[in-house]
């Protein structure tokens, strides 16, 4: 009989001293059809859908203002709602909410909030600094974000007032 190489050789140094093999319990496991069609799956785990904060991102900016006398608008949401989104989008993040209470998954994210936090400051820098440094990107930008700030000025003035301030 020709013997098997194992990785690593254990041969006279490791020995099976105590085996026990040992009937815990027996018998059947029925199945049993509580619910005509219904399946449910296990919801301690993270895959229930209730109790899931359906609450609008501007609360926090409320949340904020009224504690902290701070001065946040609804366009200051569009950061918190990019914290969210790399927070969604985050393997461990997801891995951790799928498996945890919320207590506990609130330590994973507390401390991936950070990197996120960073993360965002510096793509916004990166925007920033090429805004100010790259005459065709600035360029790019404004062109774009100039029709878009004259649309909605406009679209919000109405036809009739709008042709009247251009008069002016």
């Amino acid at each position: 009989m020709a013997r098997v190489q194992l990785p690593i050789d254990l041969d006279g140094k490791v020995a099976l001293k105590y085996y026990r093999l040992q009937l815990i319990s027996e018998g059947k496991i029925p199945l049993v059809k509580e619910t005509q069609g219904a399946v449910y799956g296990p919801d301690e785990v993270g895959t229930g859908g209730e109790g899931i904060s359906k609450e609008k991102l501007s609360k926090i900016i409320d949340i904020l203002n009224e504690h902290f006398k701070t001065n946040f608008t609804s366009t200051d949401e569009l950061l918190f709602e990019s914290f969210k989104e790399d927070a969604e989008g985050d393997r461990q993040v997801r891995e951790a909410a799928a498996v945890n209470t919320m207590d506990n998954f609130k330590y994973v994210f507390n401390h991936r909030l950070d990197d996120f936090v960073v993360d965002r400051l510096d793509q916004n820098g990166a925007i920033g600094a090429r805004i100010l440094n790259d005459p065709a990107f600035r360029k790019v930008v404004s062109d774009y974000l100039a029709q878009q700030v004259y649309d909605s000025i406009r679209g919000k003035m109405g036809l009739a007032e709008a042709k009247e301030k251009a008069h002016v």
